[in-house]
């Protein structure tokens, strides 16, 4: 599952945006970052791998503006849009990610 955040009154990119997902007794922490290196810049969508587990129980946001989101009973395969302070606005599936055009480059790499 993947989450983008955009930021209303924090940065619109939400830089520093931090998400705790919780389904089960499994326990994920992450946060959006920007460039790791000279002239590159990460994906700043954030990914959590739940193994085989198909709903997350809690999900939460801190934004950088310090304002705290909560969403419960999630779905694991969606590509969640998150607007800060209007909640989710659009679900896509992950499996649009298998047609896009860097997978069809990895895909023709590694035949």
């Amino acid at each position: 599952m993947l989450f983008k955040l955009i930021g209303t009154k924090s940065n619109k990119s939400a830089i520093v945006a931090r998400i705790r997902v919780t389904a089960g007794d499994l326990t994920q922490f992450n946060e959006v970052r920007s460039g790791s290196s000279y002239l590159s810049q990460n994906d700043l969508r954030l990914h959590f791998g739940l193994g085989q587990k198909t709903r997350i129980d809690t999900v939460e946001i801190s934004w950088p503006s310090g304002k705290k989101e909560v969403y419960k009973d999630l779905s694991t395969d969606l590509i969640y849009t998150i607007v800060e302070d209007r909640g989710i606005t659009q679900r896509e599936p992950l499996g649009l990610l298998e047609r896009s055009p860097t997978a069809c480059v990895r895909q023709r790499i590694s035949d």
